[in-house]
């Protein structure tokens, strides 16, 4: 071997079968090899590799003359037994013309550019003709795109051969033979075994307790080809495997694969095996989709036959869509008698699950009070007691407030945003909001451009009363029917409107002041559905516009709005019974632009501003106020988050929601939330388009959108 710098040359007789010999620089060099002979015939190699960084490249050549016809098929059996086929990165063999016939190999090692400059330099000192200094040619750089599936496919075959294997995985009775290297790559499970300190890393044999053969056989095969095949019979036991052996990707597919197959026949069972296996994003969507389809749930065994405490778990939960209470308390009584015996010391437990004040008292009173089940438990003695006091004392629901006072989403109805004042000077879009799914959605257009108009909802169907278009003061009325996803036009009323509030008060829908187009009014209109026509009642004590509307304990309340010459902070109520208006406590501020709602007996003064009709750009109010009816007295709460007027506000469930509104800069997406019992805002889903002005109202009967 010659050594010159790091580059070594080495050599072997064939008459020697593996002899070497060893020499350096420094020593004279056998006569048979000169050391400019074997410059010329490595210098090919080494122009396309002298300026490569921090590189091993090993090179080895074939001596003799080049391969013969005859012997060209066992050389290509030869290369191929050394992973050399046709096609690939490998160099191609070049024939030693210039080195003795004894010289069968040379290999050159440099890992750096340090040691080809030692090369070159010794080059020199042995009276080389040509320095590799003066070599210009690029680097390459070369990826073979197929060669790991190669290599794994390779591995595959010594599995199946069992060739090279150096651990065998034992399941029960069956044995698996494997490479520690292929299991320790694919799995972390694995990995975690082979590369530390474990007694399993030095064994031949490893022992899995509790696990599938089959299965682990499955699992190992895709370490090795990246393939898997799921099937609704083994699924679940492929996917507890792969969890312990920490194949995530098996584990999402596994996963993907039982979301598809959801139905109200196995929801429950898949949620709680995702659960057991920790699968985060399953547990989420099989939950879901159980929640969704709670009515068609309920009917099924695997409903029947869960523990008290999954009950439990699906009965506390708001999400459940169940278009009233009364399917809630069904569902308990169904699984009660299913083991009666056994199930019925839970009765008291579960009950409390179900929201009793929000049932009617008719079915308090025929499917509760009289149920044996229920009869002799102390605790669903005063649930009921609970329900009936929340029923004949509703003017002390503020002090009753409870869990079971709190709707679910699913029977609170949807809110809807409807039109309103955008960047585009007026929006004709109409978009819902979802509880459940806590987002919004278009799901209609108004006939025509309205700004400053009325909305109530009157059986099911959204009235859109007034307004203007441009200049323009209307007093028409439209009727939308979300069933058939049609507009419809009614009478008009006596009187052009806009700016106007609106409300329903014990079946009719009252039309209240606004402004005509030349005056602020103070006079009331009247629509009633039965004789579907407009009659004028008693007109207000002021005139408003802008003005808030409002019904609470049966009476239709008018707050603040704008007189003409300034912003108003006088109150004042209308009793249909009497035909009167009566003045109530003044607000602390003057609002117009007013939001106006309703929670737990309460009414509700939102946002507004303070500003003459010669300056409308004055700031906005965050501020809200609440009146108590008992007491006529008005006090503030929590602030909403940001200062604005023009919101639309109404009651959804249990919260009051203050949608879009206008901050003296732009139209709002913002969406907040009021929960009374905590005194606090929560933001919520955005609507889709800014807007103020907008007409929102709660509809409670089954849409189709």
């Amino acid at each position: 071997m010659f050594r010159i710098g790091k580059v070594e040359l080495e050599e072997v007789n064939p008459h020697l079968r593996g002899g070497k010999v060893e020499n350096h620089l420094e020593k004279t060099a056998p006569p048979p090899v000169h050391p400019t002979e074997i410059r010329t015939s490595i210098s090919p190699v080494l122009r396309s590799r002298a300026q490569h960084d921090k590189r091993v490249i090993q090179i080895r050549h074939r001596g003799g003359a080049m391969p013969s016809p005859s012997r060209e098929k066992k050389d290509k059996a030869a290369s191929e037994d050394d992973g050399y086929t046709e096609g690939s990165s490998t160099p191609p063999l070049l024939p030693l013309t210039s080195c003795p016939e004894t010289l069968k190999q040379t290999s050159l090692t440099y890992p750096c550019d340090s040691q080809a400059d030692s090369l070159m330099t010794s080059s020199r000192d042995v009276g080389s003709e040509h320095s590799l200094s003066s070599l210009t040619t690029q680097d390459e750089s070369f990826h073979c795109a197929h060669h790991a599936d190669a290599s794994l496919k390779r591995m595959e075959s010594y599995l199946m051969r069992n060739q090279l294997t150096d651990v065998t995985l034992i399941a029960g009775t069956r044995r698996i033979p494997a490479h520690r290297v292929v299991l320790s790559a694919s799995s972390l499970y694995f990995a975690a075994m082979f590369t530390s300190d474990l007694r399993e890393a030095s064994q031949s044999e490893v022992e899995l307790q509790n696990v599938d053969g089959e299965a682990l056989w499955t699992l190992v095969h895709y370490c090795y080809t990246g393939s898997i095949e799921l099937r609704e019979e083994n699924v679940e036991t492929l996917l507890g495997t792969a969890c312990l052996l920490q194949l995530q990707e098996v584990v999402d597919a596994c996963c993907n694969f039982l979301m598809k197959q959801l139905h109200p026949s196995n929801c429950i069972g898949i949620r709680l095996f995702a659960d057991t296996q920790c699968c985060a994003h399953l547990l989420r969507v099989s939950h879901d989709y159980t929640t969704e389809h709670f009515t068609e749930v309920i009917s099924n065994q695997e409903f029947l036959l869960l523990p008290a405490d999954e009950v439990a778990k699906l009965l506390s939960s708001d999400d459940l869509n169940v278009p009233s209470e009364d399917h809630i308390f069904h569902a308990l009584t169904a699984w009660v008698k299913h083991d009666v015996s056994e199930r019925k010391k839970d009765c008291g437990q579960l009950l409390a699950l179900v929201k009793l004040p929000l049932l009617a008292p008719s079915f308090i009173a025929d499917y509760i009070e009289t149920n044996p089940l229920f009869r002799e438990e102390r605790v669903c003695l005063d649930l009921i007691m609970e329900a009936l006091k929340y029923h004949l004392l509703p003017e002390r629901r503020p002090m009753l407030q409870s869990p079971r006072t709190r709707p679910r989403k699913s029977t609170v109805g949807a809110l809807f945003a409807v039109g309103g004042m955008d960047a585009n000077k007026g929006a004709t879009s109409i978009e819902r909001f979802d509880l459940r799914t806590n987002s919004w959605s278009e799901v209609a257009k108004m006939s025509g451009r309205r700004l400053q108009f009325g909305v109530a909802v009157l059986d099911g169907k959204l009235y859109v009363v007034g307004g203007r278009d441009g200049l323009k003061t209307l007093n028409t009325v439209e009727c939308y029917d979300m069933k058939t996803q049609a507009w419809t036009t009614l009478p008009a009323m006596s009187t052009h409107r806009h700016g106007l509030g609106v409300g329903v008060l014990e079946g009719p829908l009252y039309a209240v002041g606004g402004h005509d187009g030349w005056s602020y009014l103070n006079t009331v209109e009247r629509w009633d559905p039965q004789s579907r026509q407009w009659s004028f009642v008693a007109p207000m004590t002021t005139q408003r516009s802008t003005v808030g509307v409002a019904v609470l304990n049966s009476k239709l309340y008018a707050v603040g709005g704008r007189d003409g010459s300034s912003c108003l902070r006088t109150v004042e109520c209308f009793d249909p019974h009497t035909n009167k208006w009566l003045p109530c406590a003044p607000m602390a501020k003057r609002r117009g632009g007013v939001g106006v709602g309703v929670v737990n007996g309460y009414l509700y003064a939102l946002g507004g501003h303070d500003a003459p009709a010669s300056n409308p750009s004055a700031s906005r109010f965050d501020c809200v106020e609440r009146y108590d009816p008992k007491t006529d007295t008005w006090t503030h709460v929590a602030p909403m988050s940001t200062g604005r007027d023009a919101i639309g506000v109404s009651l959804l469930g249990d919260r009051l929601f203050a949608v879009g509104g206008y901050d003296g800069q732009q139209y709002l997406k913002l969406v907040e939330a009021y929960d009374a019992q905590n005194n606090e805002w929560q933001q919520v889903a955005p609507l889709n388009t800014g807007r103020a002005g907008a007409c929102v109202v709660v509809v409670k009967t089954p849409l189709i959108c």
